[in-house]
């Protein structure tokens, strides 16, 4: 019995697509049929992962926060395919800095990326989205759970799940849908950026693990299988909400 792809003859977009989450998510798309482009800053790092996805992916090295390497995106993707069905905008990342502590280099750094970045990922992806495309945000249980010293990442997040509840209302018309995801504690290279030792980081994660119900942490491939939902017409009546995925953490 053949199985029916989700998203076959799809064109998607992952930005932050050479690592953790972002590679999950782009080796789904393309198990499900879809054309995946990637995005990424670092050169080497996404080479390896477009030569690890193969044919039905395409790689283009673009930082969200730089608005020229975006319309360079774009319009890749309009010559090479002509439009965008799914967009997951999930670059992001963060440091801590406890409150005292905090530079506005660390801030601008952060909502750069994170809220400035992704505002006009989606902006300047909308003019090749036809009807029924999906948008899904990459937003945090941080956005409604408080951790020490991340509260510009915190505060980056809800605006992230801001953005899908009015954009949800911006794009009724063009029938559009737009959702966030929020992972919990899901170890990735991404935590490499926090500015902790691998001792530090460790330590981390165990004190974290016993605010969650489920007693373990996730994988990125947990939160790509969410994302697919999000992305397919398994959702087609789920519009503009915040899903965690998170193993019961910001549930109780």
């Amino acid at each position: 019995m053949k199985t029916i792809q989700k998203l076959s003859s799809k064109v998607a977009l992952v930005t932050g697509g050479s690592s953790g989450i972002g590679l999950a998510t782009a080796k789904r798309f393309i198990s499900e049929g879809a054309h995946v482009f990637i995005t990424g800053r670092r050169p080497a790092e996404l080479d390896a992962a477009a030569n690890e996805l193969g044919s039905n992916a395409t790689a283009v090295r673009s930082d969200v926060a730089n608005l020229a390497d975006l319309d360079r995106l774009f319009d890749t993707i309009k010559q090479t395919k002509g439009r965008l069905d799914v967009l997951f905008a999930n670059a992001g990342g963060g440091g801590l800095a406890p409150l005292g502590q905090i530079t506005e280099e660390h801030f601008d750094r952060t909502f750069n990326t994170n809220v400035r970045g992704l505002l006009f990922t989606v902006q300047k992806a909308l003019p090749l989205m036809p009807p029924g495309s999906s948008i899904v945000l990459n937003a945090s249980t941080t956005s409604v759970k408080g951790t020490p010293a991340f509260s510009v990442y915190s505060a980056t997040k809800a605006a992230v799940r801001s953005f899908a509840r009015n954009w949800t209302l911006d794009l009724k018309e063009r029938k559009i849908r737009v959702n966030a995801v929020s992972p919990g504690l899901v170890p990735t290279p991404g935590y490499d950026l926090l500015g902790l030792t691998n001792e530090q980081v460790q330590g981390f994660v165990a004190s974290m693990v016993t605010t969650i119900p489920l007693g373990r942490v996730g994988v990125p491939d947990e939160i790509a299988k969410a994302v697919v939902f999000l992305a397919s017409d398994d959702s087609s009546f789920v519009n503009g909400i915040e899903l965690f995925v998170d193993g019961g953490m910001a549930q109780i």
